[in-house]
């Protein structure tokens, strides 16, 4: 009977797990993901409010719920399991290990204090199973827990560093994961500036309308073909009169997360011009930078506007991208950016300074690097851009193969000379991301941009000149998805259900709710509503409780009633 290993990624916007065939050479067996995170809201700060309103018991049962459900769909049995590596940032490896997390929600240290709240070292550590509760795997299954860097740069973020090889290397150099989380590492005479940036789903195709992960179905890169044939050389400053006239041609992934030709529409009536290899379901980050990118050049976007009627682009299947999807992007395009222009100041130098920039993650890995920086999310003077994959679960099934490299990655991070730019505190990223939010939302021209840039003695960035090389060092955000193959858990959330006293049923609730998260039963006379936790915006939104007329829905309550059965995975 063969010994199995879990590789486990517990990222922002969702979770990934593969088996691992421990003697056999490591090969893989399968992999499982899921569309989304368990827990209420579209990004970390979200779930810090989550944990720390409703309780860490609560959020850590959600957490392991979801992650005994993506090793269920890995199809292989259980008894057979003997050591699991978890690979994601301090707030989700907390919220895992249900641990001190409230150094991580409150930036003051008066707060703490008073709080009694003693931070952790989040050092590297092996634990057995049972001692994550609710943890169901043998008890003699070792647990591998990677180290932190400092504070909010955690294992992830290591990651990233250790497996594009930025290390390794004398250049400057950055390295991002683009997701909801953006952690971002600058290389600079051997010391490393780390930052992370709350930037939002918009990056991973959440809070997109028609947005979804990087999985089958997804729109993962568009462009545009003009009438005539002529694509205009785009820059950041370049307007067009009229929007050109001309089609969009899609890129799909398929079942087995590989970009096919999709369909071309006309972007204005939605009209199918030719039909693909295979049918979009939505579009994914990458495509919505695309979009944005090949928008801003055929000037059907011109900031902070699309110049179409009904201000949309239509893409295959009754797919859209509106204004608002626009705003939700901008916003999480100028975070990244704000970033970077954070972390050069930091290091002193500017951004043309950059000559490798390495991305990671789904948005790193199916992105066009060129449409990417054309927009600002890659520093314009960089020579060479390596686009490496999900260098999380990479880690995780490192550490699974070879459990010496658990403290191979603690004398890194020992070891490592950096200098953490916390942007929550960071006057100069505050200063810069309103520029961003400016120029993406209000219109704001890049002239004006410089000028205030100039004012608040900050370094400014150029236009794109000569093309940087692009190294693809894999072709999919997992390169191998396993003998087995791939299952999609598509329901993760939890269901909870509860009837209030009073209700009358009006739906004022449902309505209300902008992600579809809530149902209404009737029992009778009484009514019930059924939550889906994974679809909730949490308490940053609460628009459901603000919506009852009757003042009788309580959200704390409906989260915290006992769980629905869940819908099975997706093969």
């Amino acid at each position: 009977m063969s010994k199995l290993g879990i590789a486990l990624d517990l990222g922002t916007s969702g979770f990934r797990g593969q088996a691992i065939d421990l003697d056999n050479k490591g090969i893989i067996l399968s992999t499982s993901v899921t569309t989304r995170h368990p827990l209420p809201g579209a990004n970390v700060m979200d779930h810090l409010h989550f944990a720390v309103d409703v309780g860490l018991n609560w959020a850590h049962e959600v957490m392991v719920h979801a992650i005994n459900r993506v090793i269920d769909n890995l199809c292989i049995k259980r008894d057979q399991i003997v050591r699991v590596a978890v690979c994601g940032n301090p707030i989700q490896l907390s919220l895992f290990q249900e641990s001190e997390f409230r150094d991580l929600a409150y930036a003051g240290k008066r707060k703490l204090k008073a709080l009694g709240v003693v931070p952790p070292k989040r050092d590297a550590q092996i634990v057995k199973a049972p001692e994550i509760r609710g943890f169901d795997l043998p008890e003699e299954t070792d647990v591998l827990i990677p180290p932190a860097i400092c504070h909010e740069i955690g294992a992830d973020a290591l990651a990233m560093m250790i497996q594009s090889g930025m290390l390794e290397k004398e250049e400057i150099a950055i390295t991002t994961d683009y997701g909801t989380n953006a952690e971002m590492a600058l290389l600079v005479d051997g010391v490393v500036y780390t930052g992370s940036t709350a930037a939002g789903p918009a990056l991973e195709g959440q809070q997109i309308e028609d947005g979804l992960l990087a999985l089958p179905g997804a729109i993962s890169d568009v462009a545009f073909i003009s009438e005539n044939h002529i694509n205009p050389e785009f820059t950041l400053t370049a307007e067009i009169a009229q929007p050109l006239r001309g089609v969009f041609e899609t890129f799909v992934l398929d079942n087995n997360m590989k970009p096919l030709p999709g369909d071309t529409v006309d972007p204005i009536t939605g009209k199918l011009i030719t039909r693909g290899k295979i049918d979009a379901v939505g579009i994914t980050g990458t495509g919505v930078i695309a979009l944005l990118s090949e928008g801003l050049k055929s000037g059907l976007i011109r900031i902070p506007r699309i110049k179409t009627p009904g201000g949309k682009i239509n893409l295959p299947n009754r797919i859209k991208f509106t204004e608002k999807d626009f705003a939700e992007a901008g916003k999480a395009i100028g975070a990244v950016r704000a970033g970077h222009m954070s972390l050069c100041q930091e290091a002193g130098i500017r951004m043309e300074d950059i000559e490798t920039t390495y991305m990671s993650g789904a948005s790193g890995t199916y992105v066009d690097a060129l449409k990417a920086q054309a927009i600002g999310m890659i520093p314009a003077g960089v020579k060479k851009i390596f686009q490496v994959g999900n260098t999380s679960l990479a880690m995780a099934r490192d550490l699974v193969k070879d459990e010496d490299e658990l403290w191979h990655m603690k004398q890194i991070a020992d070891d490592l000379r950096q200098t953490h730019c916390m942007f929550a505190e960071s006057k100069i990223f505050e200063k810069i991301y309103i520029l961003e939010l400016s120029y993406w939302t209000e219109g704001m021209s890049l002239n004006q941009y410089r000028t205030f840039l100039k004012k608040f003695g900050l370094p400014s960035f150029k236009e794109v000149g000569v093309d940087p090389e692009v190294i693809k060092t894999v072709e999919k955000d997992i390169p191998d998805l396993g003998t087995i193959g791939l299952r999609i858990i598509s329901n993760i959330g939890q269901r909870k259900t509860i009837g209030f006293p009073g209700c009358t049923g009006c739906r004022d609730c449902i309505d209300d709710c902008p992600e579809n998260a809530l149902a209404l039963k009737e029992e009778g006379e009484d009514f019930q509503i059924t939550l889906n936790l994974a679809l909730c915006d949490g308490f940053a939104c609460m628009r459901c409780e603000r919506a009852c007329s009757e003042k009788v829905f309580n959200l704390i309550k409906l989260i915290t009633a006992p769980t629905d059965d869940c819908p099975p995975a997706q093969d």
